[in-house]
């Protein structure tokens, strides 16, 4: 089962969440560069928490672009082919501040976030890193 099999299998309650991580870490995911020569990943801020845009496939970007008023414009939107493992393990350690992974965020049923936490990014990095158990429940 692919990674979108599997975001699809979670959000219908019937999925395994080691079986998700494990294929998103080892899928390659689509990551738009923004426009610009600033050499970062296209990103989004939402809830104190930045935001790396992934996709599954060419359509999944298509879609996105399409949702952020891109449809008009006749453009390519260049990319970066990585692991998922790569992304949460070599990448998000570079960047300031918490940071996550949003994965297909136009694709309403398929979509999919990997948030800063422990299990998903190194501990370095997690923002529920040390606290007690029972106070990150």
């Amino acid at each position: 089962m692919g990674l979108t099999e599997q975001i699809v299998a979670m959000r219908s309650g019937m999925g395994y969440s080691a079986r998700l991580l494990g294929e998103f870490r080892r899928t390659a995911l689509l990551v738009p560069l923004p426009e610009g020569d600033d050499g970062g990943l296209m990103s989004g801020w939402q809830g104190g928490v930045r935001w790396i845009y992934a996709f599954t496939d060419e359509d999944a970007l298509a879609r996105f672009a399409v949702a952020r008023g891109a449809g008009a414009e006749v453009r390519e939107w260049e990319y970066l082919s990585i692991l998922g493992a790569r992304l949460v393990d070599a990448v998000i350690p570079t960047v300031d501040g918490p940071t996550g992974v949003a994965v297909d965020v136009a694709d309403e049923d398929a979509s999919m976030l990997f948030p800063p936490v422990v299990g998903i990014v190194a501990d370095a990095y997690a923002v529920d890193a040390g606290l007690d158990r029972a106070d990150a429940v």
